[in-house]
């Protein structure tokens, strides 16, 4: 029964936020009232409250610019984890333009919805990624393509880095940070293979329950471990620089799991 009340109040407290948050970013976007990447922070943040989900920092993100920021994805709650303590924007699936709440969200927050496998697309697409990088926007990339199962990261795809390419393609002209997103414990309890993939959300599986999940589970704790960024002297063509990313984002999410029984404050 607790469980359900708390579920019920979540929700509510989630419609009228997310409400609210979404006037209030729109009003900002037009008038310059109030910086723009301040309600969007907040919004996330009151989302992880609402889910129990506590975010421990490791390292910071970088000042460089551009900067493309490329995490490994296990959950749809990355997107709050990583925007509750960076202002960025979000390199995101084309179905979730279509999304109710979310995708509304989305598009105030500049994101760019990718059509994966549309070679007619590809080009315009990768040509917006690069204008907004251009143009100062930090941009975060799940460049696995898809969700894992939060203890192992794929393999990187590596189309969309060639968006960091002008018509040279030797050399980056934006700094990339490799992340690494780990969900380590539960009510203070390590969680082990099994337990990990309860807060992933892999495949076709739908949003409701498993938000529904979260919201009666609770008290989980999530590491975001920033890494050291590459360069664009220091990354080589396109496949070079996803694959050093890919090594570096795997090598952090080992270490956040084999520590993850260490205390935090």
């Amino acid at each position: 029964m607790i469980g359900w009340l708390r579920v019920v109040l979540a929700l509510t407290i989630f419609a009228i936020g997310t409400g609210a948050g979404a006037l209030l970013h729109l009003i900002a976007r037009r008038t310059g009232w109030i910086g723009e990447d301040f309600i969007p922070r907040a919004w996330h943040r009151l989302i992880l409250r609402l889910l129990a989900i506590k975010v421990h920092v490791v390292g910071k993100p970088s000042t460089s610019r551009p900067l493309l920021i490329v995490s490994n994805h296990v959950s749809w709650t990355d997107v709050m984890v990583i925007g509750s303590v960076a202002d960025v924007h979000f390199i995101a699936r084309g179905d979730m333009a279509h999304w109710p709440v979310m995708g509304t969200i989305g598009r105030l927050r500049r994101t760019v919805f990718i059509e994966r496998g549309s070679r007619r697309r590809s080009a315009e697409q990768t040509a917006e990624i690069a204008e907004l990088l251009k143009r100062g926007d930090v941009l975060v990339l799940f460049a696995e393509g898809t969700t894992g199962d939060g203890s192992t990261v794929l393999p990187f795809k590596t189309a969309l880095f060639a968006a960091l390419y002008d018509e040279d393609d030797s050399q980056p002209f934006a700094t990339v940070q490799p992340v690494s997103v780990s969900y380590l414990r539960s009510y203070g309890i390590p969680l082990g293979r099994l337990e990990r993939t309860r807060y992933a959300w892999i495949g076709d599986q739908t949003l409701a329950p498993h938000l529904l999940m979260l919201l009666k589970g609770g008290a989980v704790d999530v590491e975001i471990t920033f890494g050291e960024p590459i360069l664009p002297g220091e990354a080589g063509d396109r496949k070079a620089l996803a694959a050093r990313t890919e090594t570096m984002v795997r090598s952090m999410a080992v270490a956040s799991r084999s520590a993850q029984v260490r205390g935090h404050d």
